[in-house]
């Protein structure tokens, strides 16, 4: 503040508060292990803590800091915690969180080429990197007629795609035919698609959610789609998307995308891959094998944020023809016109997406990819499931468990057997046991159903893990067990 104005981007003051947030950030870091890792606060909490109206006079950090210690931390559930195994992973880095200081730094909105050429050919260039790594087929790269952007998450990928495959079929078929347009994905897909046909218009009837079991490890049957196009067909229907996911979110099934392209392309629908967790495995060439297949694709996608060390948001899409994308897509309102983009000379953004204004994204993503290298991105993935591996072999070795699931990556899905076989009261044991182990504030772990079944979900990925914090949470869980099991022996 100087003569009574504000000047809200001062560099020095920019620099003393910048150091002080970041000694702040990485002592949190640093004592990270001795908070509750899932938040133990009750709804409404933070009512009672922040004063219902803004300040009329300014405040110092160090006030602002302190609050964020007092009331704002214990609010959180700690995703970075060495602790953290629940869902999936939402890695950070060194390198992510200076990507991200540099972008909102720089705060450019890089909707078009010509608000920030850097941005959108800097997105184009490590999508092109990432593809590589990913030995995606040459089609998905920039230099053809496909390409990769950044969307905000795996969502808003499944989303655009479905709302391009729309527009094309209707082309085909007509525009008044959207209510006989059928979408296909099993019953493990993530519910993005579900909301994505909610929004994209198409009939609930028509979302076809098909059924998968433990004969297949839960991964979508070709046999299965072929009968519900075959079906689909007969009564006049025309099938048009297909969804199959590459580490789904309950089990990490794997659906076979060769065997399910074919069947698509055979029925001219669009084929979407999401591997938005299990996509960064296949940096290693051990675990390439899961996206064989992918040639057939229209569409591919995985989360950067998830297991790549690239702070959230940062989920990477690539499509095979981006024209479709951008028929869908594109608006040309005479305030964002320029001569880069009416002479078709650049790629705007703005088309490949929802919404107008965009961050620069791939600058977290250039630096996780220059400061760490392909070979440390390998080993810190490997290590991941070597952890995983090691945890399911823990669990293995306790008769009172079992292991539901085959591991392929770095989840575990597992259970407490039931006392006499008694099925019935299976589902509330592990609920209970589930809630026993968060209530801890030591681990989280998260849960899902299989085949009816209340299955306990153990997901290595924060980037502070190590074999002590496995073998820690495997502890805890026994000891959890045993309580709860000499409870229901007493009762």
């Amino acid at each position: 503040m100087q003569n009574g104005g504000l000047k809200p981007m001062d560099a020095e003051q920019l620099r003393e508060n910048a150091h002080k947030m970041v000694d702040f950030i990485a002592d949190y870091y640093k004592s990270i292990e001795n908070f509750p890792v899932l938040s133990q606060v009750q709804p409404g909490y933070l009512h009672n803590l922040i004063p219902d109206s803004a300040p009329h006079h300014p405040e110092s950090l160090q006030n602002v800091l302190d609050d964020i210690q007092e009331k704002i931390l214990p609010g959180v559930t700690h995703w970075q915690s060495p602790n953290y195994f629940a869902y999936y992973p939402s890695n950070s880095s060194v390198a992510g969180f200076l990507g991200e200081m540099l972008s909102a730094g720089l705060n450019i909105v890089g909707f078009s080429w010509i608000t920030s050429p850097a941005a959108t050919e800097l997105e184009m260039i490590v999508l092109d990197w990432l593809a590589k790594l990913l030995k995606l087929p040459e089609d998905f790269l920039s230099t053809g007629q496909g390409g990769g952007v950044i969307q905000g998450t795996a969502s808003e990928a499944v989303l655009v795609v479905l709302l391009a495959a729309r527009d094309n079929a209707l082309k085909r078929v007509g525009k008044n035919s959207l209510e006989k347009l059928v979408v296909y994905a099993s019953d493990q897909t993530h519910s993005a698609l579900q909301k994505a046909c909610q929004i994209g218009g198409i009939h609930p009837q028509n979302f076809r959610v098909l059924k998968t079991d433990s004969s297949t490890n839960y991964s979508l049957s070709p046999d299965s789609l072929a009968e519900a196009i075959s079906c689909d067909l007969t009564i006049g229907l025309i099938p048009f998307f297909l969804c199959a996911t590459v580490g789904t979110t309950s089990s990490t099934a794997v659906d076979p995308l060769l065997a399910l392209g074919n069947i698509a392309k055979s029925n001219g629908m669009w084929f979407h891959v999401d591997a938005a967790y299990a996509g960064s495995a296949c940096i290693c060439p051990e675990y390439r094998q899961y996206i064989d297949g992918v040639e057939e694709a229209d569409s591919f996608n995985m989360n950067a944020h998830k297991w790549f060390l690239t702070n959230f948001d940062c989920s990477a899409l690539w499509v095979k023809d981006r024209n479709t994308l951008i028929q869908s897509l594109s608006t040309n309102p005479e305030f964002l016109k320029n001569k880069a983009s009416q002479a078709n000379m650049v790629v705007d953004y703005k088309d490949w997406q929802i919404p107008l204004g965009r961050r620069f994204r791939s600058l977290k993503l250039w630096m996780v990819l220059r400061l760490y290298g392909l070979e440390n991105l390998q080993g810190y993935i490997r290590n991941h499931i070597q952890l995983a591996k090691h945890f399911e072999g823990l669990v293995a070795q306790d008769l009172r468990f079992e292991v539901v699931t085959p591991r392929i990556f770095s989840l575990v899905c597992f259970r407490l057997l039931p006392p006499h076989n008694d099925e019935d009261h299976g589902n509330k044991l592990n609920h209970k046991l589930l809630d026993d182990i968060n209530s801890t504030g030591k681990i989280f772990i998260s849960h899902t159903v299989l085949s009816g079944k209340y299955i306990l979900r153990f997901a290595v990925g924060a980037p502070l893990t190590e074999w002590r914090h496995v073998n820690a949470a495997w502890e805890v869980m026994q000891d959890k067990a045993s309580a709860l099991l000499a409870r229901l022996s007493i009762e």
